[in-house]
């Protein structure tokens, strides 16, 4: 995944399968914040905090589909 292609989903919201420097493999939906030096910011939507995630170590990841309620 080039920065480019990050930069263009700043404010949005995106799935990514990730690799913790443990080796545990993990799907997540965030939403992107920045990039800057190989860590991208944003914010977890599943636990809702704040996080910093190695670029590198993002093994996939697609533009998430809306949720509605109702």
């Amino acid at each position: 995944m080039s920065v480019k292609e990050l930069e263009k989903l700043i404010g949005q919201v995106i799935e990514i399968i990730y690799e913790d420097k443990s080796g545990n493999i993990t799907q997540r939906r965030v939403e992107v914040h920045g990039i800057k030096g190989g860590l991208l910011r944003a914010t977890c939507l599943t636990t809702g905090g704040p996080r910093v995630f190695r670029t590198a170590n993002i093994l996939a990841w697609r533009q998430a589909k809306a949720r509605y309620a109702g």
